[in-house]
């Protein structure tokens, strides 16, 4: 999320317990089983120039991962749409914003209590970043597996791990990480999807259970098809990230930006990355 985090002291709205509130409220306590336990969901999604992509997926997504840990979200997707739409109204029209709706567990000891669920709302300012490429290396740490983490919820507990992950590669001196999964093979970015482009054609990792499959991955693989882009959707090699002729990255905070180095090797930003990115915009604007 880049410095996402850093906009709830700036201008920022939540819904929470049936109202609005600005700046930076105060959610759990002390013994909020969350806080220990670790049973919270968020889900993330954009308002940008006076257009919302697929927010309604977004939503849905929030209600399956709340579902995955436990969680009975007090809300449905169609009523969580509504309140992300009202707090968008309380802006200027076109105001870049993040989109949070964030569940978490009050009671229970180990496994939470789904009635004890609770939801905050959140309508942050937070410009788009531009796509001027980053640069990124292979990190030790690993996507865990289904049967060892939540790997289906948009869960805060595997945040953790991606943040070792984000944390190795700032230290030596990269923007980002590549994420490997427990058998090698490449998953993800600490934070969004990873693309790269042979030979004019776009290849992204299969799922397998060890990464989300992101909805901006997912509505960019069908533009790209639909333009008649060959799309492989498989496992790759790091080495293949390596050799690539164009490495781009997708996901919610930054839709479809462009890596223009990886591990000290330089890249520029290529057509493949160019036609997805536009792609990408001219769905968003209903184009």
């Amino acid at each position: 999320m880049g410095k996402a985090h850093e906009a709830p002291s700036i201008n920022a709205q939540h819904f929470i317990d049936g109202k609005w509130v600005t700046g930076d409220p105060l959610l759990m306590s002390a013994w909020s089983h969350a806080i220990w336990m670790g049973a919270a969901i968020f889900d993330g999604a954009r308002a940008f120039e006076g257009v919302t992509p697929d927010i309604d997926l977004h939503c849905q997504r929030a209600i399956r991962s709340a579902a995955a840990l436990g969680l009975a979200s007090p809300m449905s997707a169609g009523q969580i749409e509504e309140i992300l739409r009202e707090g968008i109204a309380k802006f200027p029209k076109g105001t870049p914003l993040y989109l949070r709706p964030f569940m978490w567990s009050e009671d229970g000891f180990m496994a939470p209590d789904p009635a004890s669920t609770r939801i905050a709302i959140s309508v942050v300012e937070s410009p788009l970043p531009e796509p001027k490429g980053s640069s990124a290396c292979v990190s030790k740490w690993r996507r865990p597996s289904p049967e060892t983490a939540p790997t289906n919820a948009k869960a805060v507990a595997l945040y953790a791990q991606a943040g070792r992950a984000s944390a190795d590669a700032r230290s030596r001196g990269f923007d980002e990480a590549v994420m490997l999964d427990p058998m090698g093979h490449v998953a993800e970015f600490s934070s969004c999807n990873i693309w790269i482009a042979k030979d004019g054609a776009a290849h992204t990792p299969v799922p397998n259970g060890t990464f989300l499959a992101g909805i901006t991955r997912s509505r960019v693989i069908k533009l790209l098809r639909q333009a008649g882009l060959e799309v492989y959707e498989r496992s790759l090699t790091y080495q293949e990230v390596m050799d690539a002729d164009e490495v781009f990255s997708t996901g919610n905070y930054g839709k479809v930006l462009p890596v223009t180095n990886i591990e000290g090797r330089p890249l520029q930003p290529g057509p493949v990355y160019q036609l997805a990115r536009r792609l990408y915009w001219d769905f968003a604007h209903g184009k």
